[in-house]
């Protein structure tokens, strides 16, 4: 599954890396049968921002020890059970962790796997991923579904970006220089994948929270 061959690190900043069709069409329908399973067990939520306590525009859950979750009282953080629920987290799902060793590390896994659903109307603004406690492990996602249009700067808010399309089963990566870029997604394109049978996109982001040991 994996291969430098398409990979277009050239044309993003230094750190971000990118994988088409990692996952073909079987290990797709794999990973969206898995993601069913647990929903049972953690039903998407709508995340809402701090202080404001305006809802976002993408439903979520998470898998794994630790989930990040956020809302108008106590904001963005991690924690170890579902905000509606009170029931810890589902595992993570086996196919994920083998990603994680095989593009990541073999020595440590993730502690968090962010589910993020997008309608097909719905966008993620520019931000960092910085509510972990230590940021030397990469950020890790897998998208399913539609198309999107992934937009990733620098470290400092206002600068350069760069665009890149995602397709159902790319991977993506942001480490090193990249660890702490700010990035989002400006749109999902309609009807460019059957995964899903309502449409939509699915983002899986699997992150290290705390120091590794």
């Amino acid at each position: 599954m994996l291969g430098s061959a398409g990979e277009k690190a050239a044309e993003l900043p230094s750190g971000v890396r990118h994988w088409p069709g990692y996952f073909d069409a079987s290990e797709q329908e794999q990973l969206v049968a898995l993601i069913r399973q647990k929903l049972a067990d953690a039903p998407l939520f709508t995340p809402a921002m701090p202080r404001t306590g305006k809802p976002m525009s993408v439903r979520m859950t998470n898998f794994g020890s630790l989930g990040w979750v956020t809302d108008k009282e106590r904001g963005y953080r991690y924690q170890s059970e579902h905000p509606d629920t009170g029931q810890a987290w589902p595992s993570i799902p086996k196919i994920l962790l083998d990603l994680w060793s095989e593009v990541v590390s073999p020595d440590y896994e993730p502690e968090a796997c962010l589910v993020n659903y997008y309608e097909d109307g719905a966008k993620m603004g520019q931000h960092q991923d910085r509510d972990e406690e230590v940021f030397d492990a990469p950020v890790l996602s897998v998208s399913l579904g539609n198309a999107c249009l992934f937009r990733v700067g620098g470290t400092k808010r206002g600068g350069k970006t760069s665009s890149l399309r995602l397709e159902s089963g790319d991977v993506m990566m942001l480490s090193g220089d990249s660890r702490l870029a700010y990035h989002g997604v400006d749109r999902i394109y309609k009807d460019t994948s059957d995964l899903l049978k309502n449409g939509g996109r699915l983002n899986l982001t699997l992150r290290r929270v705390t120091a590794r040991g």
